[in-house]
């Protein structure tokens, strides 16, 4: 008899004991939201609890963006090969593209293994089209890219027509640009198959086409020339300078 009186006051004062923290009790790092419960049961005061939700959120936007980064990097480990599939030619002028439907069908389906999903936002500053792609990851961390460019006046387009090869344009560079991509030609200048990378040839070209006067586009291909150069890319210098005279006659025409 005596054993069991003595007991109950060993499980009372046991039971009396606060409660810790899980987190605290099993690992030595504490996350904000733990905090945020401990505070929440404590009757901390709305100051202290406004500043552990802003910690929070800023520890979940921090771990959003370096797993976006993390599944960008596994992305890029094997990226898509992005060919080159339409032929334009009008006025003398002849060049390769790929067309917004090869960019995009490329791309996605890689993008979305590694939990992105992208979208388009459009709109028109003055004579200017504004394209923005906005690449956003399951975690919530989404990167925006955006360019602009005046309406496509080449060959014989009517207004929308205009309006809508400038948007396809951006779309295609947009969504190039935000995943570090670019795209190849099926096969070198002497047809021996061989996938040239089009990098330098497309970022000056980009530039180009976004140039709103002559001026503009002059000074554009001093500098871009001055690179490509400097590369002794002989690929991306016809590109380049067709891409420069096409522009040129675009702005020229009434």
């Amino acid at each position: 008899m005596d054993d069991v009186i003595d007991m109950a006051p060993a499980q009372t004062a046991v039971a009396a004991q606060p409660a810790r923290p899980v987190a605290a009790a099993t690992s030595g790092a504490v996350a904000p939201a733990d905090l945020l419960r401990y505070a929440l049961e404590n009757g901390a005061d709305l100051d202290r609890l406004e500043k552990l939700m802003e910690l929070q959120q800023r520890y979940e936007e921090n771990e959003a963006r370096k797993a976006y980064v993390a599944d960008m990097a596994e992305f890029k480990l094997n990226p898509p090969q992005i060919v080159k599939d339409k032929l334009v030619q009008f006025s003398g002028t002849s060049y390769t593209h790929a067309t917004l439907g090869n960019v995009t069908s490329a791309i996605v389906e890689g993008l979305a293994k590694h939990g992105f999903s992208h979208r388009w936002d459009t709109e028109q500053q003055g004579a200017q089209v504004v394209v923005t792609c906005i690449l956003t990851h399951r975690k919530g961390h989404c990167e925006r890219t955006t360019l602009s460019a005046a309406k496509d006046d080449s060959g014989k387009k009517n207004n929308i027509q205009q309006m809508a090869s400038a948007i396809t344009y951006l779309q295609r560079y947009t969504l190039l640009a935000a995943t570090g991509l670019a795209t190849h030609d099926q096969g070198d200048d002497d047809g021996a198959g061989a996938e040239l990378d089009t990098t330098l040839a497309d970022n000056w070209i980009a530039k180009v086409n976004a140039a709103p006067t002559d001026a503009d586009v002059l000074k554009v291909w001093e500098l871009g020339i001055a690179a490509i150069e400097r590369a002794n890319d002989k690929h991306a210098y016809k590109e380049f300078k067709d891409a420069v005279a096409a522009r040129r006659a675009a702005l020229v025409q009434p």
